[in-house]
């Protein structure tokens, strides 16, 4: 059974920008901590896997800060919530038309994300709508140990589904998504977003500016595997590039 697994942040949305960044700001003056993230932080920040994580990256005075980070984290989730709600973080091009395509086929379609599982159900449904989202399996939250690069989330993904790693196509958005994929040895589609132009893709099979749609054509950044997708992916594209996987992996 062929399977499409898609990271949250950034793919299905582009969201760190004008999503997570104010969400976290806006939950640190709630907390009346010294704290605020400009762009130029936040593109360091987001090279950590996981919200928790980044937030803990601001105390490093060995102060044991555990429920400060939990009960930030919790508030900057529902913060992040309320703007996807609010329609301020729009699917992105291709995302609902090719999710639609490969369920259509009879493909697996799976989220794996190091996100709180709230905001990315938040994120997926207002991306495809609740009747699409509700065929499509959400892996995300603290479910595996250790968060990318580490292939734990993906290594969970083809375990709980029973998937073969030959049969599976990954799209992600950055150079830590790409690792953890890889590491779980999966073939990976990248579609970069507002602060990973600039990271190393290396090992991804296609790195795009967005899967595309009829009125928004993507731009191909880079062909590893040779598929040069006409204007947009499609599902045709998508089992021609697993043809080609499984032909070289073999």
């Amino acid at each position: 059974m062929p399977a499409l697994i898609f990271d949250c942040d950034g793919v299905l949305a582009d969201t760190e920008k004008d999503g997570h960044l104010p969400a976290f700001n806006d939950a640190f003056a709630e907390f009346d901590l010294p704290i605020r993230w400009d762009d130029a932080t936040y593109a360091q920040k987001v090279k950590i896997g996981g919200g928790k994580e980044r937030i803990a990256s601001e105390f490093n005075d060995g102060e044991e800060r555990t429920d400060l980070i939990k009960q930030l984290h919790a508030r900057k989730t529902q913060l992040f919530t309320e703007r996807v709600d609010a329609g301020l973080l729009p699917g992105r091009p291709g995302i609902h038309r090719l999710i639609a395509a490969v369920l259509d086929r009879g493909w697996t379609v799976a989220v794996a994300s190091t996100s709180a599982e709230p905001s990315v159900r938040a994120v997926l449904e207002h991306a495809v709508g609740t009747d699409l989202a509700g065929r499509v399996h959400v892996f995300a939250g603290d479910i595996v140990a250790k968060k990318k690069p580490a292939p734990d989330i993906y290594l969970k993904v083809l375990e709980d589904l029973g998937l073969d790693p030959a049969d599976c196509l990954v799209v992600e958005d950055s150079g830590i998504g790409v690792a953890a994929a890889r590491g779980a040895g999966l073939a990976t589609i990248v579609t970069v977003s507002s602060y990973t132009v600039e990271d190393d893709f290396t090992g991804a099979a296609l790195v795009l500016s967005h899967l595309g749609d009829p009125d928004n054509p993507l731009t191909v950044i880079d062909a590893p595997a040779g598929l040069r997708p006409d204007g947009m992916v499609t599902a045709d594209d998508l089992e021609h590039l697993l043809a080609t996987n499984q032909e070289e992996t073999r």
